[in-house]
């Protein structure tokens, strides 16, 4: 059995952290498979021999998501930074074309051209900057199933074409006695605050890694190698179980190992949490990211990579943050049905309105509907217990706390 953690790319709500995972446990050889939505992770354990990353990819990118099972941390970073880049862009430009919707419907409506002013206005914001919400919800649908873009696209674009309607035909209305109300800056404001708040959503989830990339900071980039009394300085990749490695005055030390000759002082508060500096001389055992002090000395390389001290804790603060607390898989096995039962209801809103709201019946029903699928999008839901979790953990690793699980 393997036990591997991947980044999961285009969740956007709890309810696509719900499918990935009810996704990728049915795959076959599959034992368990835990997504955390806040740090965009899954945690598969899986057998080899039945089932490879690239199946488990493979999986996923049918309902519109996707795993990184080939590529490195600064891929996935730059991924991260590129989509982030995009949001902040789009998010920016939301707003901007809401301001003017806003204020002419809710104090200049009566202007002339007032209603395809507005439509101007929010088509680009409805159409362009929200279009994540369309794909999402479409990609959903033809799956069978629904999650928080199905809510957003429901509801604004419900509101957009019933506006659309009322401005191209008026006299539908008018000639039933009813006046035609346009909602072009509700379709507009929605997709902006929600985008403002994946925005803040985003900044949130960066912050909390913090303190696990200042972990993966205290392994120095190069190390100088001893081999036939000649010093060559390699990347800390090339080093290998065996090699002499030479650690100088304030260096950090790479990998672990025990030394061979000459003597220190060695900072071990991010291993052991005391501040004085431990003496090391020959037969000593030190470890990768712990700091030399004023000696200089000679050690053989026992453990590289994954295998160090500090590679393993890295990867228990990342499963520790990838955890989940009771409460959270009752929050995943709600967030799983909530939005179908929403969409119930929102269709339940407007049948009542429509039998027993008299007159204006059909438009405030539709508005009444719009209403419930724009406040029901469980983001909250799915967020708050992961994120606590992660910047709980996060803020611990700062302090030298190290949690192993929850």
């Amino acid at each position: 059995m393997t036990k591997q953690t991947y980044p999961v790319l285009n969740m956007t709500c709890a309810s696509c952290a719900a499918r990935v995972q009810k996704t990728l446990g049915k795959q076959p050889g599959v034992t368990t498979a835990i997504v955390n939505y806040a740090n965009a992770t899954v945690q598969v354990e899986y057998d080899e021999k039945q089932i490879s990353p690239g199946k488990l990819k493979e999986s996923v990118q049918k309902f519109g998501y996707d795993l990184v099972v080939d590529g490195d941390d600064e891929d996935v970073d730059d991924l991260n930074r590129k989509a982030s880049k995009s949001l902040k862009y789009k998010t920016i430009g939301a707003i901007l074309l809401s301001i003017p919707v806003v204020i002419i419907g809710m104090f200049f409506m009566n202007i002339p051209y007032a209603n395809y002013i507005m439509w101007a206005f929010s088509t680009p914001v409805v159409l362009y900057f929200g279009s994540r919400f369309f794909v999402g919800a479409w990609k959903q649908t033809s799956h069978g199933t629904a999650n928080m873009d199905t809510l957003v696209a429901l509801s604004t674009g419900t509101a957009y074409i019933f506006s659309v309607f009322n401005t191209l035909f008026p006299d539908f209305w008018h000639d039933r006695g009813l006046h035609g109300h346009v909602y072009f800056e509700a379709a507009a404001v929605v997709i902006a605050f929600i985008l403002l708040g994946k925005l803040l959503e985003d900044k949130a989830k960066g912050n909390t890694s913090s303190a696990l990339k200042k972990l993966i900071g205290l392994q120095p980039k190069t190390v100088t190698i001893v081999f036939n009394n000649e010093q060559r300085e390699l990347p800390i990749s090339d080093v290998r179980v065996g090699d002499e490695i030479l650690v100088k005055p304030g260096e950090k030390i790479a990998v672990d190992g025990i030394v061979s000759s000459g003597n220190s002082f060695v900072d071990e508060s991010m291993i052991s949490g005391e501040p004085i500096p431990v003496e090391k001389t020959a037969g000593e055992k030190v470890f990768a990211g712990t700091i030399n002090q004023k000696g200089s000395f000679n050690f053989i390389a026992e453990k590289v990579g994954a295998d160090t001290v500090l590679a393993r804790i890295i990867k228990m603060v990342q499963e520790a943050q990838g955890s989940k607390a009771p409460v959270q898989q009752l929050v995943d096995k709600i967030a799983s049905i909530f939005v179908p039962v929403v969409i119930l209801i929102a269709l339940i809103t407007l049948v009542v309105w429509v039998i027993f709201g008299g007159e204006n019946s059909f438009t405030q029903g539709l508005l009444a509907m719009v209403t419930v699928l724009v406040i029901a999008c469980p983001c909250a839901l799915g967020l708050a217990t992961p994120t606590a979790i992660m910047v709980g953990i996060g803020k611990g690793a700062e302090s030298g706390i190290l949690i192993k699980g929850c």
